[in-house]
């Protein structure tokens, strides 16, 4: 069963940490129905009710409720909300609300989305309570979220190979850190990891092992380390000279993610690119770089699979 992110390994609540998730576009959609006698519903459509105008003053209150949030849900975020509306349909026997909040942060806002068709509801509740003893709210739920991981969510998962470039790896002096980072990080997103490697910086078998692999049937390939400024950090240029083809918007995306944690991330260097079909990302051999890689490749690099088959976008 998957484990309830807010609460620790001691069994205490905690609030989840965002911090180095990506802030993107995100939409939450909600809604909820509210019953009453149609002697009301005339009233409300009337503006006759003795409380006023029932829908503005629902409205606003729904509005109010998607920005405070965080104030009345304790381990909800505190978020730029962005946009927020509240739209009503009368029907035979009652009103339902519909929400849609959006946001540019990194979480989602169904929370806010569901708080606002809540209070919209009780506050109509409210104020056609002395005249109705029969309403009854009902069918509170979310209805659509859109935005961060889910985004480019597909079941199709590529078989992966991670090689480690490393002087200190490769003669036993270190422990390959970033590797299994990367290995464990794809692992846990259901991918196939069965080729791993660790080469010295700058060895001549990178390039035949990565032809290797890929006529093994290996779909994305990814190394890790020999990315630095020395004589032998070698690795961006070999595979930019095998590459058929670049994707710099991969490369854009990691970087501009390592510059928004650390400046030094600027140093970095890194590259992407297509070889016979398969996609190989070179990437810096630090443990924090191969874990903000795997905040941003992670699912979004899995649709590009379908695109290589000619799938729509």
């Amino acid at each position: 069963m998957t484990k309830f992110s807010h609460i620790d390994e001691k069994g205490n609540v905690k609030m989840v940490d965002v911090t180095n998730k990506l802030r993107t576009v995100r939409v939450a959609k909600a809604e909820g129905k509210i019953n009453m006698c149609p002697e009301t519903l005339a009233g409300i459509k009337d503006g006759e009710l003795p409380k006023g105008n029932v829908l503005n003053t629902a409205k606003v209150a729904g509005i109010q409720a998607a920005k405070n949030t965080s104030g009345i849900i304790p381990l909800c975020h505190q978020l730029n909300l962005s946009f927020i509306d509240i739209e009503f349909e009368l029907i035979n026997d009652g009103i339902w609300i519909r929400s849609t909040v959006k946001t540019k942060e990194s979480t989602g806002v169904e929370m806010e989305a569901l708080s606002a068709v809540s209070i919209a509801l009780l506050t109509v509740y409210d104020m056609c309570k002395a005249v109705d003893k029969t309403m009854e709210i009902s069918g509170v739920k979310l209805v659509e979220k859109i935005g961060g991981k889910s985004d480019h969510a597909t079941e199709y998962r590529p078989k992966v190979g991670v090689i480690t470039l490393s002087d200190g790896v490769f003669r036993g002096k270190r422990e390959d850190i970033s590797g299994e980072i990367l290995a464990d990080g794809f692992l846990d997103s259901g991918c196939v990891v069965d080729h791993r490697m660790v080469l010295e910086d700058g060895s001549d078998q990178l390039v035949p092992m990565i032809y290797e692999w890929i006529n093994s049937g290996v779909e994305l390939i990814l190394t890790t380390g020999g990315t630095g400024l020395s004589p032998r950090d070698l690795t961006v240029e070999v595979l930019e000279g095998i590459f058929d083809s670049k994707l710099t918007g991969i490369e854009q995306a990691l970087h501009a993610y390592g510059r928004g944690k650390i400046k030094t991330a600027m140093l970095s260097r890194l590259t992407v690119g297509l070889v016979k079909g398969s996609l190989v990302i070179c990437l810096p051999g630090s443990p924090g770089a191969t874990k903000d890689a795997l905040e941003v490749l992670i699912p979004t690099i899995f649709h590009s699979f379908h695109m290589l088959k000619g799938e729509q976008h």
